[in-house]
């Protein structure tokens, strides 16, 4: 029976490895690592010693038990046994069996250890993945080669006849498969090439923070190092008491197998224990240790069924062939796998993939196998053996397989690209144009009233909303370039169709009442704006701006009550599953047979007072200096989109799948794709939204929530900021700050900020390490060379028509691309040693300056804080050239076409040193080597002026005024009762 396992178990080994390799990269069990190992543990050694029930008894072992010899390894007292006065002499066979059981105790004890420090040691890799180094695994069947090529040396040589086939064939081949040296050359191949073709193919590094100032940078690749150190020990011992001659003298193969199945339930039950130690001490961690999101358990589930079959397979194929052909199998199909589907999803030029070294590191990796495979079949028909080897000969089957792999690759690398024609940019300018030029068509096209009705009716298959021509009179008096596309108005306000009125005001009412929800009120009462009493002091400037704007048009607005969000973070995230049934009814519009032109008249009293003593109760959650991404980010996506589907939890390396769909190469080409974070499932590590919010107090409810920014995904509604409209960041150049011409400014890409993007106090997590803030100003700056390699496009010194992107340290790029990207002040929303660790890190820290010294630098970096940037406008407005990195989206988002009034940067940070050469323009010698990046200052000077044109047309007050008086026409229908049938007609 168990020799008819034999391929069962090693194919079972092949697909398991295979669908690991797969699933590994991106599962949530890494979120905890611990959890998931003792939850593994637990499975997979059950999964062992389930398995050890359905094996046969050795015949050896069923003969020593029918003779009264019992396998223990740990011996128990039998209960009721008398005690003879004297014990018989024990035998030879007999102190044999007794040092093998101790020598088994100390290995399974030895196991138990390795195993527990093994699951320690990954915690402490995953944690700071970003300071991880290269990994050794392809390197593990070499070590059991060259041991076991040690090993052989000190045995006599078996003597071999070689016959006439021998002499005339490849005797050559015969006498190196047969030698002892053939398995390390076999496996040296093997490590090699498959270091070789997983470096080649290995996605670029992230911004992710590996801090200089902290000892990760160092310890974290001897981890690694032990790690696997603890890998092979923890194989060897596993081997003995599967393999071994002593456990097989003194265990059955059942009892063998269910002594590693123990070893592993003992380490989940060590794990267990040192939970219960935790939670008892730590009291401020026993909501995180206990609190299991759905999303994790069901991903641990998963794997915990998938390595439960890997590891009863590898256990199965150790038994039959031994630990050392189970490593060249596994290590072989891991190192295939990962590279194919590495060179699969990657046929762009960036990242760059060198496929010259991934097809030599195949071709080193199948010679190896090859080679493994003719000495294992070599060495069985020397030795008539069949059940402890691999093969008996080479299959053809096998060659085949080979020559397909190499033709594949060949594939891959004639079909790839490293070079480009064009530059991307030089595209996305072109494509931007003609995308700005469309809405700019479309946005104005009615030239009447009636036109205007006309076109909302075919826009959105309803009528507008009474007041429609009080709004088209005041849009079109202060010359307003937009008068059609309001799209963005009507995607916030789509969903509420589901809720009625009543539901609507009520909920606007439990925002209102209780101060805790960080939301105050505004009434409108017979054209009369005012603030509702419970408005916290510090944020009365917000409320006194909102009014200000709104009071230019109140007198021709319904009564209503609107709850603002006074607040940075965006704070409504309804479950897709939810929002997209309400969004469908807000979608079947249709114009109403009796049309209602009038409000409803009791429209006041309809909206309940707020009451002298705050509302207690709220439907709001609190979630600050909390993870958010996973709870409140990513629920607003499909449920098998990869936001919500994976868990990207390397942060050491850059997610090419969800950067691919918003990208041309390094570059970012879709401005409102990048906003979608359903296909960005890195976000959760990559901004203080989602890692560690300041103030964040969210509801998995519809509630009307007006917010003057959001990520993709929430629910808030947008209105123009009450910041950008009372002008608290200013565009007014001076005589002491000048806006000069463009040509003028200095070439330089400058910004100053704080640290104020999200609240990082943990030393051991270090939440600021993946703050956008923090990561662009460390990309920008070179912090004692902590930075990894940054790629430029350059021209090819093969083809110098063509472009190719290469790799330079940022010490090198900061020579000649010049950047001033720095923190002002201390160190600010921190706790802890993480205020420490940030000062170490980006010292110095710059005094504030003026706000209108940014006018004398031709690039202005522009980068979102708790919520969106205050800046951009007065940047925007200036003569220089805005660079912008965002998550959160704004009431403009739809009216300022990235690459043609600002340059838009993917929030990972990877295009930004690539995009500011394509501008400034780089002409050097680096490393012995000729490096040319044409410039483009006139498409710089033309995007900036584009902007500042742009700006000055549609970002006025008075389009902020524009858009906020349509905006809330809407929402006064959308809570009136007679909603359906409201509407404006012309004439």
């Amino acid at each position: 029976m168990m020799v008819n396992a034999k391929w069962p178990a090693i194919s079972g080994l092949v697909l398991g490895t295979v669908v690991l390799t797969r699933v590994l990269p991106a599962s949530f069990a890494f979120d905890r690592p611990v959890h998931s190992c003792t939850a593994i543990l637990l499975g997979a050694g059950g999964a062992v010693v389930a398995l050890s029930r359905g094996l046969p008894q050795d015949q050896e072992q069923r003969r020593r038990k029918d003779g009264g010899q019992y396998d223990q390894l740990l011996p128990l007292n039998e209960v009721g046994q008398p005690h003879p006065s004297r014990e018989p002499s024990p035998s030879r066979e007999d102190v044999t069996h007794a040092s093998s059981q101790r020598k088994l105790r100390i290995v399974f004890l030895t196991l138990v250890a390795l195993i527990c420090l093994r699951a320690d040691l990954l915690r402490r890799v995953v944690d700071n993945a970003q300071c991880a180094g290269t990994h050794w695994t392809t390197w593990v069947p070499l070590v059991f080669g060259a041991w076991q090529y040690w090993f052989s040396r000190s045995l006599p040589q078996a003597k071999t006849t070689n016959d006439n086939e021998e002499h005339n064939g490849s005797s050559k081949l015969r006498k190196l498969a047969t030698s002892a040296v053939a398995p390390v050359i076999a496996t040296f191949a093997i490590a090699l090439g498959g270091g070789l073709v997983l470096s080649a193919v290995r996605s670029p590094a992230s911004t992710y923070i590996c801090a200089a100032s902290l000892p990760h940078r160092i310890t974290v690749p001897w981890l690694q190092r032990v790690a696997s150190i603890l890998d092979i020990a923890i194989l060897y011992y596993m081997d003995q008491l599967i393999s071994s001659p002593g456990a097989k003298s003194a265990l059955s193969t059942p009892n063998r197998f269910a002594v590693v199945g123990l070893a592993l339930l003992v380490c989940a039950g060590f794990w267990l224990v040192v939970g219960g130690v935790y939670w008892y001490v730590q009291e401020t961690g026993r909501i995180w240790l206990l609190t299991i999101p759905s999303v994790y358990l069901w991903s641990v589930m998963k794997l915990n069924v998938y390595i439960a079959f890997t590891l009863t397979c590898a256990l199965q194929s150790v038994h039959h062939i031994g630990l050392f052909s189970t490593t060249v199998v596994t290590t072989c199909t891991s190192v295939l796998t990962a590279s194919i589907l590495a060179a699969w999803s990657n046929g762009h030029p960036f990242p760059t993939v060198y496929f010259g070294s991934a097809f030599c590191g195949i071709a080193l990796l199948l010679i190896g196998a090859w080679l493994y495979l003719q000495t294992e079949a070599t060495s069985a028909a020397h030795h008539n053996s069949r059940d402890d080897r691999l093969l008996r000969k080479v299959p053809a089957w096998f060659s085949a397989a080979c020559i397909a792999i190499m033709f594949l690759w060949l594939g891959f690398w004639l079909c790839y690209h490293k070079e480009v024609a064009f530059h991307p940019i030089d595209m996305l300018l072109y494509q931007a144009e003609a995308a700005h030029e469309a809405f700019v068509a479309q946005s104005a096209t009615s030239q009447t009233l009636a036109e205007a009705v006309q076109t909302y009716r075919e826009r959105h298959n309803r009528l507008p909303p009474p007041g429609f021509d009080a709004w088209y009179e005041f849009a079109t008096s202060r010359k307003s370039s937009i008068v059609d596309n309001f799209d963005s108005i009507h995607r916030d306000l789509l969903p509420f169709h589901a809720l009625t009125p009543a539901e609507i005001r009520e909920r606007t009412w439990n925002l209102i009442a209780n101060p805790w929800n960080d939301a105050a009120g505004i009434s409108i009462r017979a054209g009369k704006v005012a603030i509702s009493p419970n408005v916290v002091p510090t944020h009365l400037w917000m409320l006194e701006g909102i009014v200000d704007m709104i009071s230019k048009f109140a007198d021709k607005l319904p009564d209503m009550d609107l709850a603002f969000n006074v607040n940075d973070e965006c704070r409504v995230s309804v479950p897709y599953e939810h929002v997209e049934r309400m969004r469908q009814v807000g979608a079947r519009g249709k114009i109403p047979t009796n049309v209602d032109k009038t409000w409803t008249s009791v429209r006041g009293q309809q909206w309940k007072p707020i009451p002298d003593e705050p509302l207690h109760d709220s439907s709001l959650v609190e979630a600050s200096w909390q993870p958010t991404f996973h709870r409140f980010g990513n629920i607003g996506c499909p449920p098998n989109s990869p936001a919500r589907a994976e868990r990207t939890w390397d942060t050491g390396s850059l997610c090419r799948s969800c950067a691919y769909p918003h990208s041309m190469g390094a570059f970012l080409s879709n401005w409102t794709t990048a906003g979608d974070v359903c296909h960005q499932p890195d976000l959760a590590d990559l901004h203080g939204l989602y890692l560690s919010p300041a103030a964040f107090k969210a509801s998995f409810e519809l509630y009307p929530v007006f917010s003057q920014s959001k990520a993709g995904g929430f629910n808030d509604i947008l209105y123009p900021s009450a910041w950008n409209y009372i002008d608290k960041a200013k565009y007014e150049p001076n005589q002491e700050h000048p806006d000069g011409s463009f040509a003028e400014k200095k070439s330089t890409l400058f910004w100053r900020g704080a640290t104020s993007e999200g609240f990082s106090f943990h030393g051991n997590v270090g939440q600021w390490r993946g703050m956008a803030r923090q990561r662009f100003v460390h990309l920008s700056s070179n912090i004692n060379n902590s930075n990894p390699d940054q790629t430029l496009l350059v021209k090819s010194h093969r083809h110098p028509q063509n472009l190719e992107y290469k790799t330079f340290s940022i010490q090198q790029l900061s020579s000649f691309l010049a950047t001033d990207v720095h923190f002002v002040d201390s160190i600010v929303r921190c706790a802890g040693r993480d205020c420490s660790d940030q000062e170490k890190e980006f010292y110095p820290l710059e005094r504030p300056l003026d706000f209108q010294a940014h006018w004398q630098y031709k690039y202005l970096l522009d980068l979102d804080g708790a919520g969106f940037s205050g800046r951009f406008l007065p940047f925007l407005k200036s003569n220089s050239l805005p660079f912008k990195a965002a998550l959160f989206r704004e009431w403009w988002d739809d009216r300022v076409e990235a690459w043609v009034h600002f340059v838009p940067l993917d929030l990972r940070g990877q295009g930004l040193w690539a995009t500011l050469a394509y501008f400034q323009g780089l002409y050097a010698k680096i490393g012995g080597v000729d490096v040319s990046v044409e410039a483009h200052h006139q498409e710089a000077e033309r995007i900036a002026r584009q902007g500042k044109e742009w700006a000055e047309q549609v970002l006025r007050k008075e389009d902020m005024e524009i858009y906020m008086f349509r905006l809330l026409l809407e929402w006064g229908r959308l809570t009136d009762d007679k909603r359906d049938n409201l509407g404006f007609v012309a004439g």
